[in-house]
């Protein structure tokens, strides 16, 4: 099993798969599926699907996801980040950890359960563009696929069990004045507009919180105004970056955020990234908890933000070593991912 595991992790590895660019994983994955007897696997894009060979109509639905794109290499590496070495345990290459170690354990246990007669049928997706949450990814294949009643995303969690993570949305802002000498008083000053505004943003405490994520998080990241010293500058533009909840529809927090920046106009770059938040007491949470797994909210996003439906977030590996120069994960926590997916899946089989 470890073995399978860990020689098609090395397989991934040594293919680049930035993100929009992953057509050599998904041949590589699809291709692996078919190997291990798994029958009617499919491409959508990019993007990998099995369904389980017990399908019945009628059956709750559980989904199994991870995602093959990675991030372009660090410049710091010291190794080559397309050759997977294992040394002192740890198997190292870009991708190992954040999320090949997930995807090769998904692939691993459902194989084992495939032809099994489960109360759940077991979907699975392999899905492309993650790091980026492009359009071609998980965002094309959710609305292509039937009815799915929870899910399991695989991401470097330690193994503990994400019950949430905060959604984001980037708002450009803009306050508009008018130009003038700054030695005559002249104009209307758009950044004095914007500084208004961006001490409103700052005050600003939405009055619904989340059981589970708390607060929404308003931040002002970046300013920018003005071309030289005497001009009273006629334009200030600036960055919010916000965190948001499942106390509200990223549209709603968007119109409480307009609402308060009352010079200044406020424009999303996108509203799909969506918090995500289940309840302890769901029978994911619950079988998680009960092989072993701790819950936390996560701060860091991911596919789960494009589900509508219960899921939680857990997987092998450590969300610090994501991204980072030599990137590795331990092969006995590829092995503890197995066991720990497996005996989620059967406690959630005993509680349906």
């Amino acid at each position: 099993m470890i073995p399978d595991a860990t020689s098609l992790l090395k397989r991934m590895i040594a293919i680049p798969s930035p993100s929009r660019d992953e057509g050599g994983t998904a041949a590589l994955l699809a291709e692996a599926l078919a190997r291990r007897g798994i029958t009617g696997v499919t491409r959508m894009g990019n993007n990998v699907i099995a369904r389980s060979s017990a399908w019945t109509v009628g059956r709750p639905t559980l989904l199994l996801n991870s995602h093959h794109d990675t991030v372009r290499p660090a410049a710091s590496y010291t190794r080559n980040p397309y050759e997977a070495v294992i040394d002192g345990g740890r198997l190292y290459g870009l991708g190992s950890n954040d999320a090949g170690a997930s995807v090769v354990s998904l692939i691993e246990v459902f194989a084992g359960f495939c032809d099994a007669d489960l109360p759940v049928n077991l979907l699975l997706v392999l899905s492309a563009e993650e790091e980026v949450t492009g359009p071609g990814g998980i965002r094309a294949v959710l609305p292509e696929l039937d009815r799915i009643d929870m899910g399991i995303v695989g991401e470097p969690t330690g193994m503990d069990v994400a019950i949430g993570e905060r959604g984001l949305v980037v708002l450009d802002g803009e306050a508009r004045g008018r130009s003038g000498h700054a030695a005559r008083d002249e104009g209307v000053n758009a950044l004095y507009l914007a500084l208004d505004d961006i001490a409103r943003l700052r005050a600003l405490s939405l009055p619904e919180v989340s059981p589970t994520l708390g607060p929404v998080k308003i931040t002002v990241t970046q300013i920018e105004a003005g071309t030289q010293h005497n001009v009273v500058p006629d334009r200030c533009r600036f960055v919010v970056d916000t965190r948001t909840t499942d106390a509200y529809t990223n549209e709603q927090t968007v119109d409480l955020l307009r609402a308060a920046a009352v010079n200044s106009t406020l424009t999303p770059r996108s509203t799909h990234i969506s918090a995500s938040a289940i309840d302890v007491s769901h029978p994911l949470v619950r079988a998680a908890v009960a092989a072993g797994a701790k819950p936390f909210v996560s701060p860091t996003t991911s596919d789960m933000s494009q589900m509508r439906f219960p899921a939680i977030k857990i997987g092998p590996g450590q969300s610090a070593r994501s991204h980072s120069a030599d990137e590795y994960v331990e092969i006995d926590e590829i092995r503890h991912a197995i066991s720990t997916y497996r005996q989620i899946i059967h406690h959630i089989c005993k509680s349906l």
